[in-house]
């Protein structure tokens, strides 16, 4: 009866030496009950290691930083996994010449390569890449391309998302201070030998994914062009001068600053376009409301938190962790609702800018956000103001400090944004809202294509045919 108490919530799980893995491991976690269940369950099928129907390797590993640009080749990090494809995310892009270099072509990638975090909090994140074009990865990412059709590549990528992938990529992390997954222990990640037609049926929901994550980028487009049409931006130049020559009244006299990034002619010409909207402007001080009080959360309340990093190209929120108040880090002190506006303070990330809809209300973010709403302007209208080249430079323009350059409250308060006629307003919040519908039914495929695959696993492929019959999924090659 003691040790009955003394054992109570823990769990005891007992293995020979001789079958240790392939290094040895001998940390308790690797030998939970649940990783044991998953590899139980998955002996049951015939199954082929990741690294025996797929080449495995990673990106690139030289010093790059100096060869990024504006324009060119994407070159995609471990930030840019967060999008099922690829190519809808926000990568770096570096030169041609930097990409033709002999020691870049082993990190070229290929459409049907299957990317994968290996580095960090988010390893085990994955995504397709479904364009021919050239791109290239860091070594952040593992580049999973297949041998042959034995596994096709979408099928991998569904199986990684399940909870047989993750648990067994989860499993095989190491390190303290920086976790990571080696290349060499892809040959211990397993996939079950699924048949052709359960195959099909992935490949079949992906594609309908891809065709709706498209489908959502083309209307947020649109409401991108119709912005773009309003503020006059189309042929917009800023005719940038090389030097700016002010008074002592309307420059350090007037704001403080004496860097002379802070003077660019650029900034005043943004600054005035936006001004001379038809319809007036306000600053944001006098038409935004800043929820900058801190919230503390219940050490026992489990929260979705919002990172910058689960902040999307066209101002959506996704795959936040759920995580109790207590392990919550110390910057989660905003709350956020239905509405609200979430603006990145830190240069570098200014981009990242995202509506809360009605499935993150509640949410908690990090004090990293600027958090805010308006009665003058939507919130649909109002994040994609935040996120056009005029005000993305004005925020960039009141950034400062050194280790860490931010916009500061006072600085976001000046910035002047134009009152949008109420019709255009509401024609882009229909168009966002079509948008994010879109990509919600995308996201909800994407969930059940997981929760087919898991079926099949534990209950077998017949009864995943079942399943779609009894939902009304209709199953075609």
């Amino acid at each position: 009866m003691y040790y009955e108490k003394l054992m109570d919530g823990l769990e005891v799980s007992e293995i020979r030496l001789s079958d240790l893995e392939r290094t040895s491991r001998i940390d308790a976690e690797f030998y939970q009950k649940k990783n044991l269940l998953v590899k139980q369950i998955l002996n049951k099928w015939d199954k082929s290691a990741f690294s025996e129907c797929f080449n495995v390797s990673d990106g690139n590993h030289m010093s790059i930083s100096d060869e990024f640009c504006n324009e060119g080749v994407p070159y995609y990090r471990g930030q840019d996994i967060y999008n099922l494809f690829i190519e809808n995310s926000s990568p770096l892009h570096i030169s041609n010449e930097a990409y033709n270099k002999p020691t870049m072509r082993r990190s070229y990638l290929k459409k049907g390569d299957v990317l994968m975090s290996i580095v960090g909090a988010i390893i085990g994140n994955s995504a397709l890449v479904t364009s021919g074009r050239e791109a290239t990865c860091s070594c952040k990412l593992a580049i999973l391309r297949s041998y042959d059709e034995s596994i096709m590549p979408e099928t991998m990528l569904v199986f990684i998302k399940t909870k047989y992938g993750q648990n067994q990529i989860q499993k095989f992390k190491r390190g303290a201070a920086q976790t990571g997954l080696l290349l060499e222990d892809f040959e211990q990640l397993f996939i079950p030998k699924f048949s052709k037609k359960l195959q099909y049926i992935c490949k079949k929901y992906v594609d309908k994914i891809k065709m709706l994550m498209d489908e959502a980028v083309q209307i947020y487009s649109e409401a991108e062009q119709l912005l773009i049409e309003t503020l006059g931006l189309q042929d917009f130049n800023t005719q940038i001068e090389r030097y700016a020559i002010k008074s002592f009244k309307t420059s350090f006299g007037d704001t403080g600053r004496l860097d002379a990034e802070f003077y660019q002619c650029e900034y005043d010409n943004y600054e005035t376009v936006l001004k001379q909207y038809r319809c007036g402007y306000a600053l944001v001080g006098d038409i935004c409301t800043i929820k900058d009080v801190n919230y503390n959360p219940d050490d026992k309340t489990e929260y979705q938190y919002i990172e910058l990093s689960n902040v999307g190209q066209q101002g959506d929120i996704s795959e936040c962790d759920r995580i109790y108040g207590i392990d919550l880090p110390t910057r989660a002190r905003r709350k956020v609702f239905t509405n609200d506006v979430i603006i990145s303070s830190v240069e570098g990330s200014l981009s990242k800018c995202a509506l809360v809809t009605d499935d993150c209300d509640g949410y908690v973010c990090t004090n990293g956000f600027y958090v805010l709403n308006s009665d003058f302007i939507n919130a649909e209208t109002l994040m994609l103001l935040f996120k056009s080249e005029p005000v993305q430079a004005l925020l960039k323009k009141g950034c400062s400090g050194t280790i860490l350059s931010a916009i500061g409250k006072d600085e976001l308060l000046k910035i002047p944004l134009p009152i949008i006629d109420i019709e255009i307003q509401n024609k882009i919040k229909s168009l966002i809202i079509e948008s994010n519908v879109a990509r919600k039914r995308g996201k909800n495929l994407l969930n059940k294509a997981i929760e087919l695959v898991e079926i099949a696993i534990e209950q077998g492929e017949n009864a995943v045919l079942k399943y779609m019959h009894g939902e009304g999924i209709c199953y075609e090659r």
